[in-house]
């Protein structure tokens, strides 16, 4: 826009916003003086659950996808965020003209904006000239917040760069400042920055003695989340599980969206009787198990080797994986993973068995169970073979110890090889 260009006088009632937001950024920054990052300290902005609402605005999730629903998000980030260039995308990306903010009062609201960053900037250099080192650290964190609520993503990775950049910051600080700007850089889809956060954050929390315990907790579900994107869910599985007590992220995500995730990773790698114990049984999964009956259902119907009923509530939870921004990148695998999960158990019990009884058991047609299984066995994720002519499905479980032994037959003889070779070259 040309105007950007000129000097533009402002209106008493842009001043006002303009005071209002500065002050909201000095209460934010009243609370960084605690001595770790608990949940009350933690920045609200950018705001995880609104990002999970813009999800599923773009994938058009079962049940979202509305205009009313569309009009509940889109004034959020007008009246709360007030973030322009975040409504613009967001409109772009849906390609829709909803009218919630003009043209004019987008521009205006950004010179408003520009303004606030000007009060902020200077209250900087007005720390740095007379006051000291935990001031102008203070005075850094509220822009970098507000950058957080009402700027582009590069801005306020830019702000919060410049927080990283103080010469006199502490360890525990530089941590919480870098799981904040992991959150920004997830909030924007950049899975590659946020993972480099979490990382440098993770590196400096062991090696840098800026880890507290709770710094330390809340780091572990960022790295659990984030292995989720990047589909490294064994990974994600064991840090998730380890702190479903002691959870205190909800600026990340909600206690009942960390558990689904806690409990769904898993489900694919616990043995049967931890399955029982950690999840079915455990205190704090019961206590929202009535929140999200569908997911409890699942694992229920597959401890309980009842695979009609599991099937129907993989349908069922399909729309709840797609309409969550860590599962529905991965969606495909997910339901592959569940139908594999629940087949390879089904085998387990049976040298051979035919296709119509496994059928029955899943409550699908013989034809269905001969189409999965093929792949899955094609693809080496099922220790079993189909006859088609006798209607028989034969598994085939490898012989855990035999394969030990070949494998040290196997590494026996390269290292005698490779001894045999020193030798020669010692001998010369």
């Amino acid at each position: 826009m040309g105007s950007d260009d000129k000097e533009v006088k402002m209106t008493s009632t842009e001043e006002e916003d303009v005071q209002a937001t500065a002050g909201a950024a000095d209460t934010t920054k009243l609370k960084l003086g605690q001595p770790s990052a608990s949940e009350e300290s933690a920045s609200p902005y950018p705001d995880m659950e609104l990002c999970q609402q813009m999800h599923k605005l773009m994938v058009k999730a079962q049940g979202y996808n509305t205009d009313e629903f569309q009009k509940q998000v889109l004034t959020r980030i007008c009246k709360e965020l007030e973030n322009p260039s975040l409504y613009e995308s967001l409109e772009r990306n849906l390609d829709v003209t909803t009218g919630i903010w003009s043209a004019a009062d987008i521009a205006a609201q950004k010179k408003v904006n520009s303004k606030t960053v000007e009060t902020l900037e200077a209250k900087v250099e007005e720390a740095k000239e007379s006051a000291g080192d935990m001031e102008v650290m203070d005075a850094r964190v509220a822009l970098a917040r507000f950058a957080a609520k009402s700027l582009t993503e590069e801005e306020a990775l830019e702000a919060y760069k410049k927080l990283l950049d103080l010469p006199k910051i502490s360890s525990g600080k530089k941590i919480d400042a870098m799981m904040e700007s992991s959150r920004v850089a997830s909030f924007y889809g950049d899975a590659k920055k946020a993972s480099e956060f979490i990382d440098s954050a993770q590196k400096l929390a062991t090696e840098g003695g800026g880890g507290d315990w709770d710094r330390r907790n809340r780091l572990k579900v960022y790295r659990g989340l984030q292995r989720f994107l990047e589909r490294d869910i064994k990974g994600a599985a064991a840090l998730l599980i380890d702190c479903i007590a002691t959870f205190s992220c909800n600026e990340i995500c909600s206690y009942k969206d960390f558990i689904v995730y806690a409990i769904l990773s898993n489900l694919l790698y616990l043995p049967r009787p931890q399955l029982k114990a950690k999840v079915l049984d455990g205190p704090e999964i019961l206590s929202v198990a009535n929140d999200i009956p569908v997911v409890i259902k699942l694992v229920e119907a597959l401890y309980d080797c009842d695979y009609n009923t599991y099937l129907h509530a993989m349908v069922e939870v399909e729309p709840i994986l797609q309409a969550d921004r860590y599962f529905e990148p991965h969606l495909a695998y997910w339901m592959r993973e569940l139908h594999i999960l629940a087949y390879k158990q089904f085998l387990e019990s049976y040298q051979s068995v035919t296709l119509q009884a496994m059928a029955n058991a899943f409550g699908v047609s013989e034809d269905f169970i001969d189409h999965h299984a093929s792949r899955f066995i094609a693809a080496g994720r099922l220790s079993a073979k189909i006859d088609k002519y006798g209607g028989v499905i034969l598994t085939n479980r490898p012989d855990l110890k035999n394969a030990q032994y070949r494998e040290t037959i196997q590494k026996g003889d390269l290292l005698l090889n490779r001894i045999q070779k020193l030798a020669r070259v010692v001998d010369l």
